[in-house]
C-alpha cells in the first residue's frame, strides 16, 4: 500500500498561539504560522502549495517562493550561463530572504522581488507587495538548507517524487515556461541539479516534520495539511475577545470584491456594483441573527415540508449618509421593510445628534443598524444609545457594515456587549487622522459621486 503521508518520528511542529495581547494593533500581535515546503526540482511543491491555499479560500494565507530571492547574473554570469549553478545556495540572497521572512513574522508587509528567469535578472521597476498574514507558506528547493530560516518555521513539509518524474516536469517546464532547449535542460540536470538535490536538497529531508510522497497528486495528504492550518486560522482574535462579532466567511469571491472596491482608480460604477454585493452578503448574514419560528408548509408534491417562518418585528436604521447605501440591500432582502434615519455630525473622534427619524413602534422591533465602515466608534456609539434611549433592547440591536476597525469594534464591544456586529472585514487599525487603514476612504463621497474626482 502506497504511503499517504509519512510524520517524522520524533518531529513535532513549533508552538504557534494567538496573542492575548489587549493591543488593537495587529502589526504588534499578530504571530503567524509559517510552513516550509521543500522537495527536488519538479517535486510538485508549487502545486500542492496552490492546492493548499484554494482549498483554504482565506485571504489571510499567503505564499512566498525562494525563486523571488535568486541574484541577479552578473555580466560575466550572464555569459557562462549554461555554467551557473542555479540550485546551488549561493545563487539565493538568503540574507535578504531572512530579513523578509523575519519582517513578516513580525506582522510586517514586505517588498518581495520579481525574478526574470528569461532574462535572468530582478525587475528593477517593480515587486510585489506581501502583507502580513495568520499564516505563511515558504516554499522553494534550499528553505531547509538555512538554519536562521528553519528556526522561524512552525512546521516543515518535504515533497517527494520519483526522479525520473521530477526530471520529466523540469524538462516540460523549462522549455514551455523558461524558454530553453531541450538539450540545455538535460546538461544542466546531470550537472548541477542531480548534484546539487544529493549533495544540499536531500539531505535537509531530515529536518521535515511531515514528507508527502507524490506531490499534488497525494491529495489526502494534503487535505490533513489544509484541516491542520485551518485549526491554527480559527477566527480573528477579537471574535474570541468579543463572541458578538461575526466576519462574514471569506471567499476569493469576497477578497476579490473587496480588492475591487479599495482601488482607488475603480469607476463609480464598479464601485457601486461591488460595494452592492459586499452590502448584500452582509445584510443577509445579518438576517440569519434574527429569531425564527418552526411553519410547515405543504409542496406541491403534497409532501410536508418543515421550515422557518421569517421574523415580522423587524426595520432598518441607516447612519446618513453611508449607512443609506446599505438600505437598497435591506429593502431587497425584506419586502416592505420600515427604515429610519440618524444623522451624526463627525469631527475626528468626536460626535454630535443633528437629526433622527426612527418608526414610532421601534421599540416592539429588532433593529439592523447600518454603517459600511465603523471607524472609532463614536458615532456608532452615539446611534446605539440613542435606540437604547427609544427602548430597543441591546440585544435586539444587529450592526451590520463592510469594514471595522479594530478600535471601533473594541468601542462598542465595551459598551455594547449584548448587541451583535455584522462584518465582512476587519481592518488594521486607524492612523492619526481616525481614518480606516486599509480602508475604503469617504465611502459616502465615493458610493454617491460628490467626491473630488
Amino acid at each position: 500500500m502506497d504511503t499517504v503521508i509519512e510524520v517524522v518520528s520524533g518531529a513535532h511542529f513549533s508552538g504557534w498561539h494567538p496573542s492575548t495581547s489587549s493591543s488593537t494593533s495587529p502589526r504588534s500581535s499578530r504571530h503567524p504560522f509559517i510552513i516550509g515546503v521543500s522537495g527536488g526540482t519538479a517535486s510538485g511543491k508549487t502545486t500542492v502549495c496552490d492546492i493548499i491555499v484554494q482549498q483554504l479560500q482565506d485571504h489571510r494565507v499567503v505564499l512566498l517562493c525562494q525563486d523571488s530571492f535568486y541574484r541577479g547574473l552578473t555580466n560575466d554570469e550572464l555569459k557562462r550561463v549554461h555554467e551557473y549553478n542555479f540550485d546551488h545556495p549561493n545563487a539565493f540572497d538568503t540574507e535578504q530572504l531572512v530579513e523578509t521572512l523575519g519582517q513578516l513574522k513580525s506582522g510586517q508587509s514586505v517588498q518581495v522581488p520579481i525574478y526574470d528567469f528569461k532574462l535572468h535578472q530582478r525587475s528593477t521597476d517593480k515587486s510585489r507587495q506581501v502583507n502580513g498574514s495568520d499564516v505563511i507558506i515558504m516554499e522553494g528547493i534550499l528553505v531547509f538548507h538555512e538554519q536562521r530560516v528553519r528556526n522561524m518555521m512552525n512546521m516543515k513539509i518535504f515533497v517527494d517524487a520519483d526522479p525520473d518524474v521530477r526530471l520529466a516536469r523540469r524538462v516540460k517546464r523549462d522549455t514551455v515556461e523558461r524558454g530553453r532547449d531541450v538539450q540545455s535542460v538535460l546538461e544542466q540536470y546531470a550537472k548541477f541539479v542531480k548534484p546539487a538535490y544529493e549533495d544540499f536538497i536531500l539531505p535537509s529531508k531530515k529536518y521535515a516534520d511531515i514528507i508527502i510522497p507524490r506531490g499534488g497528486e497525494n491529495r489526502v495528504a494534503i487535505d490533513l495539511i489544509v484541516q491542520h492550518i485551518r485549526t491554527k486560522l480559527g477566527q480573528h482574535n477579537l471574535c474570541k475577545i468579543y463572541p458578538n462579532v461575526n466576519v462574514i466567511q471569506s471567499t476569493f469571491q469576497t477578497r476579490g470584491m473587496h480588492t475591487l472596491i479599495r482601488d482607488r482608480d475603480i469607476s463609480k460604477h464598479d464601485f457601486i456594483f461591488y460595494s452592492d454585493r459586499l452590502i448584500r452578503l452582509v445584510v443577509e448574514h445579518g438576517l440569519g441573527y434574527l429569531p425564527f419560528t418552526e411553519k410547515q408548509v405543504i409542496t406541491p408534491t403534497g409532501s410536508i415540508y418543515t421550515g422557518v417562518d421569517f421574523c415580522k418585528k423587524l426595520c432598518g436604521v441607516s447612519i446618513i449618509r453611508s449607512g443609506e447605501s446599505m438600505e437598497n440591500a435591506l429593502r431587497a432582502c425584506c419586502k416592505g421593510i420600515k427604515i429610519g434615519k440618524i444623522l451624526i455630525h463627525r469631527d475626528g473622534d468626536e460626535t454630535q445628534l443633528i437629526y433622527e427619524k426612527l418608526p414610532k413602534d421601534i421599540s416592539e422591533r429588532h433593529v439592523l443598524l447600518m454603517d459600511p465602515v465603523l471607524g472609532t466608534g463614536n458615532a456608532a456609539s452615539e446611534a446605539i444609545e440613542l435606540l437604547i434611549k427609544k427602548g430597543v433592547p441591546e440585544s435586539q440591536i444587529i450592526f451590520l457594515n463592510l469594514i471595522s476597525a479594530p478600535e471601533g469594534i473594541q468601542c462598542v464591544c465595551r459598551r455594547f456587549p449584548h448587541l451583535k456586529i455584522v462584518t465582512s472585514e476587519i481592518e488594521e487599525g486607524l492612523n492619526d487622522h481616525f481614518r480606516v487603514i486599509p480602508g475604503l476612504g469617504e465611502f459616502g463621497d465615493r458610493y454617491f459621486g460628490t467626491d473630488d474626482s
